[in-house]
């Protein structure tokens, strides 16, 4: 008769695990805040329930007008409202994987190995669907407001060009200097680049086609080839670069990851089998996730429906960002 499950059967964060996954998403996390300045925000901390929630004061219009010395009439209280920025927890399962322990034992490996290797494949893959949906979710709250978007799909120049990038900066006017950071699909990167070779100077052409170091205005950029940034059901497709703002989009781990490791009998060989679960909150910078039409734990299509982020900055300049939307060089 069997006995009680032991350590060796069944194990939680078994360290294989933790030691490639640990540092692989470290790396990983930092490489993105750093690339983005700050537009993109990964952060930790645990939090309850299916939403996060911040009231805060809406600015007050016309506070200050002209005062009418001839007249005593009574005049109108101004208002102090509050809104709320509301952000949405994503739960999101990992696995189950299973192998066996003779595909291990005959190349000569430790069976526990797979832990380790699963822990690293793991942690990227966190981090690559964390910034494909939190890009989907930004791409379409910023497409749906028009004061931010720069679409010049339909315009005489259609591509990623430093003067398109300079209309997207454009749309925050005096407070163009928010835009921290761009992300973009390498096809944009590289049209960017063939724009800045064909308009430069002679000095300026040479460095680029040395170090391929394409200008981009003053700001970081995170280069991904993300399918977030694409429009393929466009015809040509679309390709959208987003200028973020510090903090414009938040990706926040609030459940911890649980891994779980156990051993299967009962099969013709030996294999072990991991599996897990985590949940992290998504916020962008001044809209709010709509509870009643988007829900508790949506899903990826409902992240990126811009009607499911509701702007409640009363100024764009105070939202995530601007956006450009553009076609690729032929």
């Amino acid at each position: 008769m069997p006995g009680p499950s032991k350590p060796s059967d069944f194990n939680i964060y078994q360290e294989q695990f933790q030691g490639g996954y640990v540092e692989t998403l470290a790396q990983n996390t930092e490489g993105i805040t750093e690339l983005t300045s700050g537009g993109i925000l990964m952060t930790s901390d645990q939090k309850k329930g299916d939403y996060e929630q911040e009231a805060f004061f809406s600015s007050t219009a016309s506070i200050v007008t002209r005062q009418d010395l001839t007249s005593v009439a009574g005049i109108s209280d101004l208002l102090l409202e509050q809104n709320e920025f509301v952000g949405v927890k994503l739960a999101r399962k990992i696995g189950p994987v299973s192998y066996t322990r003779n595909a291990f034992n005959r190349a000569g490996l430790d069976p526990e190995q797979g832990a380790f290797v699963w822990g690293q494949q793991v942690a990227k893959a966190v981090i690559v669907e964390k910034v494909n949906t939190a890009l989907a979710a930004a791409r379409a709250a910023m497409v749906t407001n028009t004061d931010v978007l720069n679409d010049v799909t339909g315009a005489s120049v259609k591509t990623c060009t430093h003067a398109n990038m300079i209309g997207t900066m454009r749309k925050f006017g005096d407070a163009s200097n928010k835009i921290v950071s761009w992300v973009m699909h390498s096809t944009s990167w590289f049209d960017l680049g063939l724009d800045a070779v064909s308009n430069s100077v002679d000095s300026v052409v040479s460095d680029i086609l040395r170090v391929y170091d394409v200008p981009m205005l003053g700001r970081r950029v995170l280069v991904t080839d993300s399918p977030s940034l694409i429009a393929t059901a466009d015809t040509p497709d679309s390709y959208f670069v987003l200028g973020l703002t510090a903090g414009g989009i938040e990706v926040e781990e609030t459940q911890n990851m649980v891994m779980l490791q156990e051993n299967v009998l009962g099969l013709e060989q030996l294999a072990i089998r991991i599996q897990g679960e985590h949940a992290y909150n998504l916020s962008l910078k001044g809209y709010a996730w709509d509870i009643g039409n988007g829900a508790a734990n949506p899903t990826d299509n409902a992240v990126a429906t811009g009607t499911n982020w509701d702007q409640i900055a009363a100024d764009d300049k105070n939202t995530a960002g601007v956006v450009l939307k553009s076609i690729a060089a032929s």
